[in-house]
């Protein structure tokens, strides 16, 4: 009879087993079947495999079945909270992993809206520079191409650094005359990414660019006999690639740097393209490792060419004031003259926008500014080289074949 019943119960421990781990399967898939747990353990204790008759245990094999029943009641506790942490866990988890991504699919600029139809004045006035900025530059680059008396190492780097202001001023220029006649002054998430990169990078290049030419500056009269091996074609093409290189090295960090925060919330960019203090102010999270490594940044671009462009022309002044005649001297600062002049401007100008932190930004105060540098100093490049280089007058009559059409007082 003993024999009988422990077959039974082997029987039923088996099926009731498999139903165990369904059930617990069950609760994790969020479904439901027939009987809870502690039917199911009933079934094991108290029913036959077979005929569903009660069985007769004898009282010690029924205290052990209690026991073990406490023990199964207890397991299964312990696994409902295990599988509702692991949930919690997991929703926790997507949460998070959701906001690494940005929401944001479209940022508003918000740039000149709030000075209304003055905006119809300042796009005729901003086309008008932008017109004039394109034209210089184009006649600087192809008057240099053309005419041999200037392919000299000098006018190599003005005409690489006009095509790079060109490029400068395409990036942002079109996108912010399009704003002041539209409406819809959106800009997709990687187009505004893009923007970044491209301006961060061109302007940069221009930085190092103006670097060079110091050193150019500083060759040509510091060292006039050992010039032409100093600064020779290989020399120029190689120190050219290295500015194009770094500066969009610069860019894709300080662009990275930029996007990969997360952007879920407002979307209003203050600013009439996207420049990295106003972007940055919209990240959801806290950015100051980012700002930081960004201002590291900055100070590296701007304080680096601009040191080495003091140290330049102090050597060069030193140089300058040996030179006995008066006629002399000022030959050789005609030849910096330019130079320095946009020097002054451009580094003026990205100084006190880039090097403090993204807090201390202020579209209404730094407009000025801002403008100054997208828009005032690529039109001074080609002005400043065209109006006071004699070279530059000479060359571009020679090509347009109007000797006349510049004064010859200029």
């Amino acid at each position: 009879m003993l024999s009988l019943q422990l077959m039974r119960l082997k029987k039923s421990s088996s099926v009731v087993f498999w139903g165990i781990f369904l059930r617990i399967l069950s609760r994790v898939h969020h479904r439901k079947l027939k009987f809870s747990l502690g039917e199911e353990m009933f079934m094991l204790f108290a029913v036959g495999g077979q005929s569903g008759q009660r069985l007769l245990f004898p009282s010690g094999l029924r205290r052990i079945c209690e026991k073990w029943r406490k023990v199964f009641q207890i397991v299964r506790i312990t696994l409902i909270l295990q599988i509702g942490r692991i949930s919690t866990k997991v929703t926790v988890w997507e949460q998070a992993h959701h906001t690494n991504f940005s929401s944001v699919t479209e940022f508003l600029l918000l740039g000149f809206s709030n000075l209304g139809e003055t905006q119809l004045i300042l796009f005729a006035v901003f086309l008008c520079l932008y017109l004039v900025i394109l034209t210089g530059n184009i006649t600087i680059v192809t008057v240099i191409r053309l005419d041999r008396s200037l392919h000299i190492p000098m006018y190599f780097f003005l005409g690489v650094l006009s095509i790079s202001e060109t490029c400068y001023t395409f990036v942002i220029l079109p996108k912010m005359l399009v704003n002041l006649l539209s409406l819809l002054r959106t800009i997709s998430f990687v187009n505004c990414a893009i923007q970044m990169f491209f301006f961060l990078g061109f302007a940069v290049t221009n930085c190092m660019l103006l670097g060079v030419m110091g050193y150019d500056r500083y060759a040509a009269i510091c060292h006039p006999l050992r010039y032409p091996v100093l600064m020779r074609w290989q020399v120029c093409g190689q120190l050219a690639a290295a500015c194009a290189a770094i500066g969009f090295l610069f860019s894709m960090t300080g662009s990275f740097l930029v996007f990969e925060l997360p952007y879920c919330g407002p979307n209003k960019i203050n600013h009439y393209f996207c420049d990295i203090s106003p972007v940055i102010r919209l990240a959801c999270t806290d950015t100051y490792v980012n700002e930081l490594i960004i201002f590291i940044g900055g100070v590296l671009a701007l304080m680096v060419p601009l040191t080495f462009i003091c140290i330049s022309y102090g050597f060069i002044v030193h140089t300058i004031v040996k030179i006995p005649s008066t006629e002399g001297k000022l030959k050789a600062f005609s030849t910096c003259a330019s130079h320095l002049t946009v020097v002054i401007v451009h580094y003026g100008c990205a100084s006190f926008v880039y090097l403090r932190p993204s807090s201390k930004y202020s579209f209404s105060k730094d407009r000025l500014v801002t403008v100054t540098y997208t828009v005032v100093t690529p039109l001074l490049n080609p002005m400043v080289y065209s109006l006071r280089n004699k070279d530059v007058q000479l060359a571009i009559r020679k090509v347009i074949g109007r000797r006349g059409f510049f004064p010859k007082n200029l």
